[in-house]
């Protein structure tokens, strides 16, 4: 087989692609993908770099999202069989390869009606969207959410999730395309947040409703501040993303004044049932047409490296980057 492999932590430079690799084995409740596309995330990166707080042994293969057909099966597997079309959100081996080992929890079913590239971008980005939108906001019909990085892989699936569900959804976006693909996705208005005072702009479409019921924040190590002036009374601000270690300055006054609260998630923390209510709800929602990524830019497998770099450069971001081995 052949994959993607990283024999020392740095820039873009060191994601080399090898051939002739054995195919890995199985265990009795893994299976075996025949890798057909692979979703790259921010995540991919931080790792490679090696400033993250969980690192990988070297050598490794990076991914954890991908689509693909099933090449074989453990021997208590029932659920799938060869040939079935599938993703998978985590994988034992790496992505950004032919073939993935994964466990079997953490793979699911692929509806002929998505297809493979867009099916490998369901995993980490909508698992995501969800456990922060409904298990965690408890986000109800006719509620404001405010999504932070709305073009980008978590917050198209968050836009794409509220309009199934008739909540209403701000975005916020920094390119012409980026705004487009928020609109796209289900947004009823997107805020350019290069723009001068776009966060009076944000105040002025909140204020009917006293600010924000939710905000999605993918960018906490720029806005979590302010998102406190943007969040209505008992309201929550999630955050699912946010580069680097740098601290911020709150004012936790704001907290009490709102009653409001601030939350974290982390992809890596959903639990067994979160996992079993997500596949189930992402499966209906891909089913009626309702979920459905938005793809920015293809690269070969042998590409990585230019698929970090774009993914890094944050330039024209509107949707997601996925590999095809």
């Amino acid at each position: 087989m052949k994959a993607i492999r990283i024999d020392s932590f740095g820039g873009p430079e060191v994601l080399k692609l090898q051939g002739s690799l054995p195919v890995p084995e199985i265990g009795t409740r893994q299976v075996l993908i025949n890798v057909h596309s692979v979703s790259i995330n921010p995540v991919d990166t931080y790792i490679r770099s090696g400033q993250y707080a969980r690192l990988p042994t070297l050598p490794y293969t990076p991914g954890n999202d991908c689509s693909g057909v099933i090449e074989h099966v453990g021997a208590e597997v029932n659920k799938f069989k060869p040939g079935d079309r599938v993703y998978s959100l985590r994988t034992i081996t790496g992505s950004y390869s032919t073939h993935a080992v994964c466990d079997v929890e953490y793979v699911n079913n692929l509806p002929d009606c998505l297809p493979f590239n867009e099916g490998a971008c369901l995993g980490t980005t909508y698992y995501t969207a969800y456990r922060a939108l409904i298990l965690v906001g408890k986000a109800k019909p006719g509620q404001l959410v405010l999504v932070h990085g709305a073009s980008g892989g978590v917050g198209t699936a968050c836009l794409q999730l509220c309009k199934q569900m008739g909540i209403r959804a701000v975005g916020t976006a920094g390119t012409p395309d980026g705004e487009k693909a928020a609109l796209t996705s289900g947004a009823d208005t997107v805020v350019n947040h290069r723009q001068d005072k776009y966060v009076d702009t944000l105040k002025e479409l909140s204020s009917a409703n006293g600010g924000f019921d939710i905000i999605l924040e993918n960018a906490a190590h720029v806005n979590l501040a302010t998102d406190l002036d943007l969040v209505a009374n008992k309201g929550v601000v999630i955050v699912v993303g946010s580069k680097g270690m740098n601290s911020i300055e709150m004012v936790p006054r704001k907290l009490m004044a709102k009653e409001c609260s601030v939350t974290g998630i982390l992809f890596w923390n959903i639990s067994p049932d979160e996992l079993v209510q997500s596949h189930a709800a992402i499966l209906a929602g891909v089913k009626i047409g309702v979920l459905k990524p938005v793809i920015s830019n293809l690269f070969e497998l042998g590409e990585a490296g230019k698929a970090h770099e774009q993914l890094m450069s944050g330039k024209g971001a509107a949707g997601q980057i996925v590999l095809v081995p």
